[in-house]
C-alpha cells in the first residue's frame, strides 16, 4: 500500500465517520478497527499526526454501532491512541495549551471554589467540636449531642437532594443552583457562628440543617456543570477538580482550626471558634460574586430551548481542542438527546419505571450510600478525636490533620490524571481494598495493645489512617461523583445524581451516629464494621459496575441499556438525523416544527 492509498482511505475514514456518526456500516468499522490498528509506526507517520489523532481521538471518546449493537472499537483504537500521542507530544501539548482547554480548566478550577466552601464547612466542625469555647457555650455536649450536630447536617442535604436541589439545577440552571446554595450556606453558618445562651444547641441545629440544605445544590450542581462543559476523553479529569475543591476545603478547616488553637487568651477561648466559621465567607463571597459571569453549560441551554447560545457556548469551549465540525457533531448529539427524551417523556418517575434508567439509579445511588458507608464521614468528621485516642493533644491532633486533609489533596489530583486512562472501576475497588486493610490495622493494633501503651503500635494507626486517606481519595471521593454525573440522559441528569446523592445523606447520618457511640462502647472495634463494608464493595464494584472512561455523555445507552429498548434507540438516531438535516452545517441551530410553520 502507498503512501497516496494510505492517504485517501484515511480522507475516506474521515468523511464517513463525521457523516454517520452514531451508526456506521460495518465495512467501515472493519476499516476502522483492522486496517488502522494493522498499521506500523511510520504508516500513521505519513499520514499525519495532527489528523490522525483527531480521528482516533474521536473513536476513543465517541461508540460506534454496528445495527443496533455498540462496538467496542475501543481498546485497539485506544493503545493506537496512547501510542500516537507518545510519538507526537509536541501536538498533544497545543491541544492541552489550547483556548479552549485553558477556557475548562478555568471555569473548572472556578468551580471548584464551591465545592471548597462544602469542604471547609465538613473540616472546620472538626475543630469547632473539641474548642473549648464551644463546648463550653454548648454546656459540654456528650458523644450521642455531638453525634446529632453531625449528622442533623445530612438531614439538611437529604431534604435538599430529594425536594430542591434537582428543581434549582434544571430550573434556575447549575451556575444559578451553585449561587442560591451558597447564600444558603452562609445563612447557616451564621446561625452557627451566633449560636449563644441558652438556645445555643437550637442555634446550631438550625444552622447545621440550613447548612446541609445550602450545600446539596453545591456538590451537586458543581459536578454538573463540570461534567456537562467537558470532552468526554478529558471528563474524569474535569469533574474530580470538585473533590479537589473539596479537600481543599477539608484542608483549610483543619488548618485554621490549628491556627485557632493559639489564640488562648479569654477572648480567643469564647470567640475563636466563631471567627473559624467566618472564614468560609471569604471564598463563598468570590463565588458568588463570579457566577453570574460564567456561561452556562450548553446542555442546559439545549434544554431550554436556547439553541443560539447553546451553540455559541459550545464553540466557546471547544476551539483549538475541536474542529467546527466536530464541535457541530457534538452539538447534534446534544440536541438529538434532549429531544428523544422529550418525546418519549422522561420525567422522575422514569428513573424507576424505565429498567435502563432503573439500573443507573440504583448504581449511581449505591456508590454514593458505599462512598460514606466506607467511614469517609467519620474520619472527616472525627479525625482529631481520632487521634486525640491514640495519644496526641489537641494541638497536635489539629495538626496533624492538617497534614492528613493537605496530603488528600495530592492524592486526588494524581486521581484526576488517573482516573481517564485506568477508568472508573479500577480506581474504585483499588481505593476500596487499601481501605480495608487500613481500617483492619486500626481495629486490630489498639486490641493488641491498649491504653497506649505501644507508642509504635498508635503510630502505625496514625500512618495508616494517612493510608485510608490516600485509598478514599483515589477512590470513593471524586469517582462517585464523576460516575453519578456522567450516566444519566441530559433531561434526567439533575434529578438521577440529586437521588443517587440522597443515599450518601443516607449513609452519612448513619455513620454519623454510629461512630461516636461505637467508638464509646465498643473502642477499636468499631473499625471492624467499617473494615467489612470494604471488603463487600470490592466485588460489588467490579462485577456490577461498567466502565465509562471515553464515553460521551449521549452515548450512555450502549453501557445500560436503551429505554423502551429499540423504540428509544430508533427514536434517538431519527431526531439526530432531524437534528442534522435541518442544521446548517456550521453555527446553525436546530429548526424546529413550530418554526418551520411560521
Amino acid at each position: 500500500m502507498t503512501a497516496d492509498d494510505r492517504a485517501e482511505i484515511f480522507d475516506s475514514v474521515i468523511a464517513m465517520i463525521e457523516k454517520d456518526h452514531y451508526f456506521c456500516d460495518h465495512d467501515i468499522h472493519e476499516l476502522v478497527v483492522d486496517c488502522l490498528g494493522d498499521w506500523t509506526i511510520s504508516d500513521l507517520s505519513s499520514v499525519g499526526s495532527g489528523p490522525l489523532i483527531r480521528l482516533i481521538g474521536n473513536l476513543t471518546q465517541r461508540d460506534v454501532y454496528v445495527g443496533n449493537d455498540r462496538v467496542a472499537g475501543g481498546s485497539r483504537t485506544a493503545s493506537l491512541y496512547d501510542t500516537v500521542r507518545a510519538e507526537n507530544p509536541l501536538s498533544f501539548a497545543s491541544t492541552m495549551t489550547s483556548a479552549a482547554s485553558l477556557r475548562l480548566h478555568g471555569l473548572c478550577i472556578f468551580f471548584s471554589l464551591g465545592s471548597l466552601v462544602w469542604g471547609y464547612n465538613i473540616g472546620v466542625l472538626s475543630s469547632v467540636l473539641v474548642h473549648p469555647g464551644f463546648i463550653a457555650q454548648l454546656n459540654h455536649p456528650g458523644a450521642a449531642h455531638k453525634g446529632t450536630i453531625t449528622a442533623i447536617y445530612y438531614l439538611g442535604t437529604w431534604l435538599s437532594y430529594v425536594f430542591l436541589s434537582r428543581a434549582a439545577s434544571d430550573h434556575f440552571g447549575r451556575r444559578y443552583a451553585a449561587l442560591i446554595g451558597t447564600l444558603i450556606v452562609c445563612f447557616g453558618a451564621a446561625l452557627i457562628a451566633g449560636a449563644t445562651g441558652g438556645g445555643a444547641y437550637a442555634m446550631v441545629i438550625s444552622g447545621r440543617i440550613i447548612a446541609g440544605i445550602g450545600i446539596a445544590l453545591v456538590s451537586t450542581s458543581v459536578p454538573l456543570y463540570q461534567s456537562e462543559v467537558s470532552p468526554a476523553r478529558q471528563r474524569g479529569r474535569y469533574v474530580v477538580m470538585n473533590h479537589i475543591g473539596m479537600v481543599a476545603g477539608l484542608a483549610l478547616g483543619f488548618w485554621v482550626g490549628y491556627g485557632i488553637t493559639f489564640w488562648d487568651t479569654p477572648r480567643g477561648v469564647s470567640v475563636g471558634w466563631r471567627v473559624s466559621l467566618a472564614v468560609q465567607y471569604v471564598p463563598a463571597v468570590i463565588f458568588i460574586a463570579g457566577l453570574p459571569f460564567l456561561p452556562e453549560t450548553p446542555r442546559w441551554l439545549v434544554e431550554h430551548g436556547q439553541h443560539e447560545r447553546a451553540h455559541t457556548t459550545l464553540l466557546y469551549l471547544r476551539d483549538g481542542l475541536y474542529s467546527a465540525d466536530e464541535t457541530q457533531l457534538e452539538f447534534d448529539e446534544i440536541y438529538a438527546d434532549v429531544a428523544a427524551s422529550r418525546t418519549y417523556g422522561l420525567d422522575i418517575w422514569s428513573l424507576f419505571r424505565e429498567p435502563s434508567l432503573r439500573s443507573r439509579l440504583w448504581r449511581a445511588a449505591l456508590l454514593q450510600f458505599m462512598a460514606q458507608m466506607c467511614g469517609a464521614t467519620a474520619i472527616k468528621y472525627y479525625l482529631p478525636t481520632l487521634f486525640k485516642a491514640l495519644g496526641l493533644g489537641t494541638r497536635l491532633s489539629l495538626l496533624v490533620g492538617g497534614i492528613e486533609s493537605t496530603l488528600k489533596i495530592g492524592c486526588t489530583v494524581l486521581e484526576m490524571l488517573l482516573i481517564d486512562r485506568v477508568g472508573r472501576r479500577i480506581t474504585l475497588t483499588i481505593g476500596a481494598a487499601v481501605m480495608f486493610v487500613a481500617m483492619l490495622i486500626n481495629g486490630a493494633l489498639p486490641l493488641a495493645y491498649p491504653h497506649n501503651v505501644n507508642r509504635a503500635s498508635d503510630y502505625t494507626c496514625i500512618v495508616f489512617i494517612f493510608v485510608y486517606s490516600l485509598g478514599y481519595s483515589m477512590g470513593f471521593g471524586p469517582a462517585s461523583w464523576v460516575y453519578g454525573s456522567e450516566i444519566f440522559p441530559t433531561t434526567l441528569r439533575a434529578r438521577g445524581l440529586n437521588l443517587s446523592a440522597s443515599s450518601g445523606a443516607i449513609g452519612s447520618i448513619i455513620v454519623a451516629q454510629i461512630w461516636p457511640v461505637g467508638v464509646a462502647n465498643l473502642g477499636s472495634r468499631i473499625y471492624f464494621f467499617f473494615m467489612a463494608i470494604n471488603a463487600a464493595c470490592v466485588p460489588i464494584i467490579w462485577f456490577l459496575y461498567p466502565e465509562t472512561k471515553n464515553c460521551s455523555l449521549e452515548a450512555m445507552d450502549a453501557l445500560f441499556g436503551r429505554v423502551s429498548a429499540v423504540h428509544y434507540h430508533h427514536g434517538k438516531a431519527h431526531h439526530e438525523e432531524q437534528a442534522k438535516n435541518q442544521t446548517d452545517r456550521v453555527g446553525a441551530k436546530p429548526v424546529h416544527r413550530d418554526e418551520e410553520a411560521e
